[in-house]
């Protein structure tokens, strides 16, 4: 009867006790992974060079015409063999033709301020981007003077800008 009692005292004890959550565990690891593509994108702006005088105030050649405007490149950060180029437009050697007439009136496009580094589609302009962030490039337009256009108020031209990548 003592071992009666004690077995049924030592049962009662065994389901009163708390039980474990888990009998067992096993893990396992699992890589997590990605990859970052190089991507780069472009805008614009139109570059207006205003009036030309082929009568008093660009009647020489040194008394070209002057104009600025910009490009912005965003880039994925390290993005490597980064280059600008600008196409000669609609020509083969950049010229802005008047819509109305036959009149014709060149011009040209820099990397640099002094106008002495043309920017075409040979002569591109590197970038190295430290972060996506876009990044602005000045365009220098020259008109050069001593041409002999025509009356007009329609002289354009369009430029294509590419970024490689």
């Amino acid at each position: 009867m003592k071992l009666l009692k004690t077995s049924l005292a030592a049962a009662v004890l065994a389901l009163a006790a708390p039980r474990a959550a888990h009998a067992g565990a096993n893990s396992s690891s699992f890589s997590v992974t990605a990859t970052v593509a190089q991507n780069c994108t472009i805008t614009t702006s139109p570059l207006a060079f205003g009036s030309y005088d082929p009568i008093v105030a660009n009647a020489a050649a040194a008394q070209s015409l002057d104009a600025t405007t910009s490009l912005s490149v965003a880039c994925t950060k390290g993005a490597s063999a980064v280059t600008i180029a600008l196409d000669a437009g609609t020509s083969t050697n950049r010229t802005m033709k008047d819509t109305a007439s036959t009149g014709t009136l060149s011009y040209q496009l820099y990397s640099d301020s002094a106008r002495s580094s043309v920017w075409d589609a040979t002569t591109t302009v590197s970038y190295a981007p430290t972060s996506k962030v876009a990044t602005p490039f000045t365009v220098y337009g020259r008109v050069p003077g001593g041409q002999d256009a025509p009356v007009g108020s329609g002289y354009a031209d369009t430029v294509k800008a590419t970024v490689n990548f």
